[in-house]
Order: C-alpha cells, then structure tokens, then sequence
C-alpha cells in the first residue's frame, strides 16, 4: 500500500469539535495547506498529550470525509453503478466508465476509494498502537477513543468489502482484501496476504462489538452526538453488517437494543434520542442533527466541504446524474399525481425536463450538506427485513408502516402487499429504494442479494446488465495495490 497522506480538512474538523489550534504532526509549521505523509508521523509528538491524542481522534474521522471516500465519491460510485441513476457526463473523469461497467484496474475512481479507505484504516492502527499504552489520558477516555477508533475501521472495512469482494452470500470464501490491523510507517509494510470474505467480516463485527463495549450512550451537544460515534451508532451499523451477512437473528438481537418494541419506535439514553423525524424534509433541509440522525459526516466549514466533482449536490443537481424512469422513480410514490407522499418534494424536474434528486441541496460553493451515513430509517427497515426473512410478518409490518407512514400518515398498503412473507420481503426491499434514494445503498443491496446489475440508458450511452459470475460484478483490486503489494492476487 502506498504512503497515505492526512489532509486539511482534519484541521476544520478540529475546529468543530473544540480543541482549539492543536498542531497535529511534527511538520505543522509549515503551511497547513501541505499534505502530510502519515508514515512521517513521529509517535512521540503526535500523542505526547492528552489535546494531541484527541485531535488524532479527529484525524481519523476525517479519513471519512475524504472527497474520495464517504465525503461524496464513494457514495455517487456507488450509486452510478446501480439502476437508480442515468448517466448525462460521458466523460469518465465524472465517472462514465464507473456508470457504464467498464473501468478497470487502474480506474482512477477504483484506486482513490482503495487509498482513501486504507488511510482511515492506517489512522486508527498508528493511534491504537500510540494510545493503548498511554499513560496521559485517562482509562475512561482511553476507552472511549480506542472504541471510536474501531468504529471507524470497521466501517472503512466494511465499504472496502462490499465494493470489492464478492458478495458474502455468493462466496464467503473467496479471498477479498489485505485485512491490515498493524499500523505502516515505512515503505516495507505493502506486502501483506488478502483475507477471505468472511475473515473480512469476522473482524469488523469484531471492531463493532468492541466499539459498543467502549463508547459512550452520548456526548454533550447534539453535533457531537452525529459526528462522533456513539454506543448506538455501533449497533446501528452492525444491524447492517449482519443484514448483509443474512444473518437476520443477529439483525433483530441488535436492532432490538435501540427500537422500542411497539410503534412509536424510538430509542432514549442518556443525551440522545432516536426516533424517525416527523418529516422527511427536516432531515436533509433541516435539522441535521435531529433525532433521526445516528451518524452523520458534517460539513461545517467551507473549507471542509469537498469539492464540485464529489460532491453529492453537485453530482445531482447539476446533474452528473439524473434519475432513471425506468427505476425506482416511477413507482406512484413519486409519479403519481395524486400522490401526497412527503418523499415526492425531495425529487424534482429540472429545465431539460429531467427527475433529479433533491435531498442535498447546497447546489453550490461550498457544498456542506451533512451525509447521513446511518439514519433511524434505515434502522427500522433492516430490522424489517430481518423480521419479514424469519417470519414475523406483524412485526415486519408494523416496522414498514412506520417508514411509509411517516411521509403519508395516510397511506396504506395493500394486503396483497404484505400478506405473505415473500411479498412482505420484496415491499420492504421496494421501502428501502424509496426512503434511501441516492444514498449510496442501492448498489450493496444488489450486491447482498447477488442480483444482477441491470442494464441501464442515459445521454452517456448504454450500460449493460452484469451478471454476479461476472469478472466486474465488484470491483477490481487496484492497479495501486497489485503495483505495491506483493503477496496482491494479480
């Protein structure tokens, strides 16, 4: 793997979180526009206080922040991928060749989400060898941070291995990525021997069980209760991991410690509250970090927001990418004209007489819409799908009213619908397009499923449907990766 670099946007994110102008690493007299190799990070400096060791916990959330990562890139790849988006840029460095199925190892997109990704994991394993032993904090807080720190491999992990792994559900024993849990500080680190599926997987539940172990139930302001992980937000994201999986008893285990067992389903401790928003619209134009947010990447600064080629608001309102009306856009929700569906607003037509999304609408410099990585909704359709897939279709169905419901208070599904366990399934999948549109889930539940990936036409041209036994089913190993790694399946 090649040598990662720290960016300036960990410094706004410092800021944020109130630690003052804390220099980060032994070169921060220069000019903190300069990147900063992470293999130069000196130990002794970097956490040789307490303010230090807190603005590396900044540091590796920002990992996710890249503009290559979930601060925008990954998420539009993701979604050029799946059905939901035509393509109107054919151009690939608006990754046409990413929408039409055609990019390869040495795709620029395919190597910077690798890279991106790596760093964040590299970030925390240099900050779990540094703190672990650390006498300048205390045990509660070391706890806490080492916590964060695996909350956020985890999740890096887990994007790392349902883009470029095949699906757990296909092949859990097919090799998948190099699992690195040592820190690289020198350029001899590369080589290292890919994992399985499910060795992948066996780990980030690992890093998730330990995170709820160690975090906290909240923190002191609602801002910080999104942008930093909570106890919630790792069983949060292990409900997604373990639907992934299709293993649904473990979704419910740990849906169940934060959904109430009859509606209204909410969960309460401590300085947070979870519980579907009243309307879908306060969420993304609105309260960023309102009740429905668990997790969420915010963009407070102007020089924090990533750029036009990334950003989400850019990418769709520009449009890069424009709804397909093929897909999920033409279910009466949204094309109905007697539909009252609060969902309908966040998809409009624009003056080429195209449907574009509008749940992100800072459709300008800076581009500093909050991504919500985990939402309560998304929660409660997992649980849903775990429930409907072991039989418990009333608990399914009350889970599915309660999504549906908060955008038409009024709408009700028919029996036909919901009455068999089959049918309940394939109207909560159907759920899932409508409420996370956009959102980047599209491609994994393809993926999770092992459906194949459908053909698609937009102004770019033609993509072609692609079959799981397909070689670009997911994604290839980086040309970066083969290039430094030695022990890479070629």
């Amino acid at each position: 793997m090649k040598t990662k670099i720290i960016h300036r946007r960990i410094v706004s994110r410092i800021k944020l979180l109130g630690i003052g102008s804390i220099f980060l690493f032994t070169s921060c007299t220069k000019n903190l526009l300069d990147a900063v190799p992470q293999t130069t990070i000196a130990g002794s400096t970097a956490f040789s206080s307490s303010d230090k060791i807190l603005a590396q916990v900044n540091a590796f959330y920002s990992q996710l922040e890249s503009s290559s990562f979930y601060g925008g890139g990954f998420i539009v790849n993701n979604e050029q991928r799946g059905d939901e988006f035509s393509q109107n840029d054919g151009n690939n460095s608006t990754g046409a060749n990413v929408w039409n199925q055609t990019i390869t190892a040495s795709g620029s997109y395919v190597n910077s989400v690798w890279s991106a990704a790596y760093t964040a994991i590299n970030s925390v394993n240099i900050f779990i060898a540094n703190v672990t032993g650390s006498t300048l904090i205390s045990d509660s807080l070391k706890k806490n941070y080492l916590a964060e720190a695996k909350f956020v491999r985890g999740f890096a992990y887990l994007n790392l291995v349902q883009a470029y792994a095949k699906p757990y559900a296909l092949d859990s024993t097919s090799l998948a990525l190099p699992l690195r849990l040592s820190p690289e500080i020198s350029g001899g680190d590369n080589s290292l021997a890919f994992s399985s599926v499910a060795a992948v997987y066996k780990q980030i539940i690992s890093d998730l069980n330990d995170a709820e172990a160690g975090l906290p139930v909240g923190y002191s302001t609602a801002l910080l209760n999104v942008s930093r992980a909570t106890k919630s937000a790792a069983i949060a994201l292990k409900t997604r991991v373990y639907l992934i999986k299709g293993d649904y008893t473990d979704v419910i285990a740990e849906a169940t410690k934060i959904v109430s067992a009859t509606a209204p389903f909410q969960y309460t401790a401590g300085t947070v509250t979870h519980k579907l928003e009243s309307n879908i619209a306060t969420v993304f134009g609105g309260s960023y970090t309102g009740n429905e947010a668990i997790f969420s990447l915010p963009f407070v600064n102007a020089s924090e927001a990533p750029g036009n080629q990334s950003a989400l608001a850019y990418n769709y309102l520009y449009p890069i990418l424009y709804l397909n009306t093929a897909a999920i856009v033409s279910d009466t929700v949204f094309s109905s004209s007697t539909s009252v569906d609060a969902r309908k607003s966040l998809v409009k037509t624009n003056a080429s007489g195209q449907k574009i999304l509008n749940k992100f609408s800072h459709n300008s410099v800076p581009y500093n819409d909050y991504i919500p990585v985990i939402r309560y909704a998304e929660v409660l359709l997992n649980y849903a799908e775990a429930s409907s897939a072991t039989g418990n279709l009333a608990t399914a169905t009350a889970l599915l009213k309660a999504v549906r419901n908060r955008s038409n208070p009024n709408a009700v599904l028919q029996a036909a619908s919901i009455s068999t366990q089959a049918a309940l399934s394939t109207t909560i999948f159907n759920e899932r397009r409508i409420e996370l549109l956009g959102e980047g889930f599209r491609l994994f539940d393809l993926l999770r499923t092992v459906q194949t990936l459908p053909a698609k036409i937009g102004n770019a041209g033609t993509a072609p449907s692609v079959l799981p036994t397909a070689s670009n089913y997911v994604w290839p190993v980086p040309s970066g990766e083969i290039a430094y790694n030695t022990l890479a399946p070629q």
